[in-house]
């Protein structure tokens, strides 16, 4: 196998134009295989095989420097700097990350998760190279539906002011996770069906060089194109046209099914993973579509990942006019949600958290100051939601519960979920966001609760000197502390459900005053910022002692969430413990 002797990209101009293709057929069922028992990101690195393999045999990594967008593309150049055990052994598929990762490798620059960096950090690099009067190459690569965030539009923008060596190669594969969506992926049809000599060029209009093509699954066209610009003393876009899921026949048919897959079975394509039982996701869609045929004014909006919640395209097919996908552009996700509201529409936005960090700006700006009733559902906010650096789910609570006017829910149940999710859609006073729990928890029980009457925390088991405030997901751990301090002490706890993460229930917590000593505080997010911090403050002149629980702040990275929450003392049996110590 030629892959075996792959140590180094200097390995791969050894080989001839023969062995080259066939280190792809290598590289490509090697990924296939990790894929299957692994998963990982799947369509977009079988598409990106051959391109990564010319980029090498042309360029110089890692003195010419390329700078992989949201990293979905980068395996194939793993395994081509010095990582190809990672995707040829089991027992090392965990050696490297899923995104470029520069403690990893001096071939990587950047740790990328999120969409559309590419093009401004490579002209950062561009920028540092020229101050210095260096010559290197700086290569950005973007793809995956990446070109419609503002970001990577910005970077265009920009690019062509340096003046200098910038080589853009745009992975066109006619896709982001799900269809693309937006003008400029017209212009990209355009130029693919006439060959890049369409008039109309966004890139050319940028004031960028354009070479275009055709078969960007052809190693021999990649190598010459790349020859071509390599050296070039002014930024130029390298437009390659990719199949995603490539040599993977039932990924080329479902393009949008194998952006992403978990482990499964390679001879059927059919999941490892159990999907029986309820999930939000499903659960959502189900009722905005009943919702949506009721109501003609009910939107249901996307930044590019419609099922996050539900929305598969069987689903999209038939809300219609009433879902709209903006594409990677979640700045543009809440502005338009804000709008939508304004003139009478009833908008709900689907978006994980990590990924509601983008659009910091217009939550605040252009929904929260204009007190838009819209609705924002946020997905996968918990320590047990996507673990990787850079798709951390436990920042949206100390940046979201700080903006003015937005109410910040956090159900415990299904039934409050579903009942949250019916009053946002219908009030129209405020902005809402409900974090949606990862694990669908039901009572049985009918929420009668007016969410109008903003910040009145429901007390549901009464007890005295020691106050439970468990919010959300983690109110399942408020719970199990209060039984076993009642146990171990005899004194039963109060337990509260706070259902408001924006807000204090200051009667309540005044109330506490009068017959309990210590308060604890349990949250499914980083404490600094966070909803503890409210309670703490609150409490800062009285004799009240306060526990905060939740996650220290730190960048997490592959993590285990049992081993995460025991080292911040987050189980119940651990909570209990220190407040037993603290009571004799």
């Amino acid at each position: 196998m030629y892959i075996e002797k792959i140590n180094q990209p200097t390995d791969v101009k050894n080989l001839n134009s023969e062995q080259l293709h066939i280190l792809a057929d290598e590289m490509r069922q090697a990924l296939l295989q990790k894929l299957s028992k692994h998963g990982g990101h799947f369509g977009p690195n079988l598409g990106m095989v051959e391109a990564a393999i010319a980029l090498h045999y042309v360029f110089n990594s890692p003195t010419d420097k390329i700078v992989y967008d949201v990293s979905h593309q980068s395996y194939p150049h793993k395994m081509l700097t010095g990582r190809k055990d990672a995707f040829l052994y089991e027992d090392k598929y965990d050696d490297v990350s899923g995104y470029s990762n520069p403690d990893e490798s001096d071939h990587d620059f950047f740790t990328i998760g999120h969409t559309s960096t590419s093009v401004s950090l490579a002209c950062g690099l561009a920028k540092g190279r020229d101050l210095k009067g260096d010559k290197e190459n700086i290569i950005a690569v973007i793809g995956d539906g990446s070109l419609s965030g503002g970001e990577a539009l910005e970077g265009l923008d920009f690019a062509s002011e340096l003046n200098s060596n910038l080589i853009i190669v745009v992975n066109d594969n006619d896709m982001s996770i799900a269809e693309n969506h937006g003008g400029l992926y017209k212009n990209l049809k355009k130029l693919r069906d006439t060959d890049g000599k369409a008039e109309c060029n966004l890139f050319k209009s940028m004031g960028l060089d354009y070479v275009f093509v055709k078969d960007g699954n052809d190693i021999d066209s990649l190598i010459t194109a790349f020859k071509q610009v390599k050296d070039s003393t002014y930024p130029v876009v390298v437009h390659i046209c990719t199949q995603k899921g490539k040599g993977y026949e039932i990924a080329e048919k479902n393009k949008e099914a194998w952006h992403y897959c978990g482990p499964f079975d390679l001879e059927t394509g059919k999941s490892d993973m159990p999907q029986d039982g309820e999930d939000y996701s499903s659960m959502t869609a189900d009722i905005l579509l009943k919702k949506m045929k009721e109501d003609k004014t009910i939107v249901g909006i996307t930044s590019a990942t419609p099922t996050v919640f539900g929305f598969t395209e069987d689903k999209r097919k038939e809300a219609g006019s009433q879902f709209v996908d903006v594409g990677i552009a979640e700045e543009t996700a809440v502005a338009l949600a804000s709008g939508i509201a304004k003139n009478g529409g009833k908008p709900i936005y689907g978006v994980y958290s990590t990924f509601i960090q983008r659009t910091y700006d217009q939550l605040s700006q252009d929904l929260c100051i204009n007190n838009s009733a819209a609705t924002i559902l946020v997905y996968w906010a918990s320590v047990y939601g996507m673990n990787d650096v850079t798709h951390l789910g436990i920042y949206d609570i100390p940046m979201m519960s700080n903006i003015p006017n937005l109410v910040y829910l956090a159900p415990t149940t299904k039934e409050e979920y579903l009942a949250m999710l019916d009053w946002s859609i219908e009030q129209n006073d405020h902005p809402v966001a409900i974090r949606v729990p990862i694990s669908v928890v039901s009572d049985g029980k009918k929420v009668t609760k007016d969410f109008s009457k903003l910040n009145e925390y429901e007390v549901t088991q009464n007890g005295s000197k020691i106050a439970i405030v468990a919010l959300g997901s983690f109110y399942s751990v408020g719970a199990k502390t209060a039984e076993i301090i009642e146990n171990k002490t005899g004194v039963k706890p109060t337990l509260i459900n706070p259902i408001y993460i924006t807000g204090t229930d200051d009667k309540l917590l005044e109330q506490l005053k009068e017959n309990h000593d210590i308060v604890i505080t349990v949250e499914d997010g980083v404490l600094d910022g966070g909803f503890g911090e409210k309670i703490a403050r609150f409490y800062g002149n009285s004799d009240i002692k306060v526990l905060n629980y939740g996650l220290k702040k730190e960048f997490l990275d592959r993590y285990n969430p049992e081993e995460i929450v025991k080292a911040n003392r987050l189980t119940p049996e651990q909570i209990a413990e220190d407040v037993c110590g603290i009571i004799g």
